[in-house]
């Protein structure tokens, strides 16, 4: 049996990555058009992966409203017949239960966010889970983990194609602005700084333990 839990290593949290793809900046009022969830798990050696994403095409919410400045960035077109979207219960119900399950398998108490510029979808993520009544809902209401800030602190970059790059990991704009595809990059970095953490001595660093400065640890690549 591994010594490595990842309910250890968060204070009982789970961290879900979660991205989402949106008419506009307003989570009251724009609508929400995709959004996607990647399950973190820890290995034997107590490192974070992927693995499992989620992905879905929401339905717009009856009176949102679209911005088409919006709409010409991300290349979604809510209108598409051919577009095999849900309502945003449904998405979130599947999602939700997902993540309920993987809370009791791991014995976390609680999901927090992970997200890139995380107060963007945490905000949507709870504009839509009161439009849709959703009581039980596994996320900390407020706490998150913000790769944007994380990247900044570590990699010395805040934007997700070029903290990628830092970090070693391949990133297609081509592909961008897709809920799932970002969610996924989001992931890998997520793992990635917190496994170069790892590699480095643990979390927290104790200084009495370790004689590198702060720039050697973040940047090193081992």
């Amino acid at each position: 049996m591994s010594n490595h839990e990842i309910k250890d290593r968060f204070r009982g949290f789970l961290p879900i990555v979660i991205d989402v793809e949106t008419a506009g900046f307003n989570q009251k009022t724009d609508a929400l058009l995709e959004i996607a969830a990647c399950i973190l798990r820890m290995d034997e050696n107590g490192e974070l992966y992927t693995h499992e994403t989620l992905s879905f095409l929401v339905k717009p919410f009856e009176g949102a409203n679209l911005e088409k400045a919006a709409l010409d960035f991300t290349g979604i077109d809510p209108y598409d017949p051919n577009r095999a979207h849900i309502e945003e219960s449904d998405a979130l119900t599947q999602i939700f239960s997902k993540v309920r399950k993987e809370l009791k398998s791991a014995g976390c108490k609680r999901a927090i966010l992970v997200g890139h510029n995380a107060a963007f979808d945490h905000g949507f993520l709870n504009a839509a889970i009161e439009r849709a009544q959703i009581k039980r809902n596994p996320f900390h209401p407020f706490s998150s983990f913000d790769t944007a800030s994380l990247a900044g602190l570590m990699l010395g970059q805040t934007v997700l194609a070029k903290a990628c790059e830092v970090a070693s990991i391949p990133f297609s704009n081509a592909e961008a602005h897709s809920a799932k595809y970002d969610t996924e990059k989001t992931a890998e970095l997520f793992c990635e700084m917190v496994n170069r953490l790892k590699r480095l001595g643990g979390w927290p660093l104790k200084a009495s333990e370790d004689n590198s400065s702060m720039e050697d640890i973040f940047n090193t690549g081992k």
